[in-house]
Formats: C-alpha cells, sequence, structure tokens
C-alpha cells in the first residue's frame, strides 16, 4: 500500500505539453488562404472541365421566321403556330428558342417559330 501526503498532492505538476515552436505571421496565415483558395479554384475548373458537349452537331430544329406587328402577343403567334391545340406547350418552346425572358413583345421584332 503507498501513501501519499498533502504536500505532494498539491505540489506535483501534471506533465505539460511541449509548445509548439511552429508560429504563423500574418504574412504567413495570408499566403497559406491564397494557397486553399488557389486549390479549390484548380479543383474547381478540374471539376468544371468534364464537358458534356459531343462532336457531333444535333439536328437543328426546322422554324420559321415571323415578324411581330403591332398589337401582336406571344399568345396570338402561338396559337397561329400550335397545330394540336397546345398553346402553353409551343409558347415555351417559343420562348426558349429565342431566349425570351417574359412573354412581352415589341413591334418589329423577329422570332423563330417551330414549324413540325
Amino acid at each position: 500500500m503507498s501513501t501519499m501526503t498533502i504536500d505532494q498532492m498539491f505540489h506535483s505538476k501534471p506533465a505539460a505539453r511541449p509548445r509548439s515552436t511552429v508560429r504563423l505571421t500574418r504574412r504567413g496565415r495570408v499566403v497559406v488562404v491564397l494557397l486553399g483558395l488557389l486549390v479549390a479554384l484548380a479543383v474547381g475548373i478540374v471539376v468544371a472541365s468534364g464537358s458534356v458537349a459531343t462532336d457531333h452537331a444535333g439536328t437543328p430544329e426546322p422554324t420559321a421566321v415571323v415578324l411581330v406587328g403591332t398589337g401582336d402577343t406571344l399568345w396570338d403567334i402561338a396559337s397561329a403556330a400550335a397545330d394540336d391545340g397546345d398553346v402553353d406547350a409551343m409558347i415555351d418552346r417559343i420562348q426558349k428558342l429565342n431566349a425570351l425572358d417574359s412573354g412581352m413583345l415589341i413591334a418589329g421584332q423577329r422570332l423563330l417559330i417551330p414549324v413540325d
């Protein structure tokens, strides 16, 4: 059986971890952050470089050009072009084909209309 006195309990110091001798200065921290950003950028470029394009061109959709007149709406043009009566689908096709953000048209504007 071992005995320990009160004197030994309070005066013993726990083993301290040795401090690291490597310290980063402000310039060092900036360099580490910039290196991290460069690595992230490089990874992003590598991931984004995988193209989904092919070597073969697709077949273009047959289209006709329609000149927008005064008072014409996208609904009027789409309903005249929709043979199957689905005007909403034709409006979507016209907007995608002409990269339109909205259904707003300007007199004199040329629109590509899909021809089936």
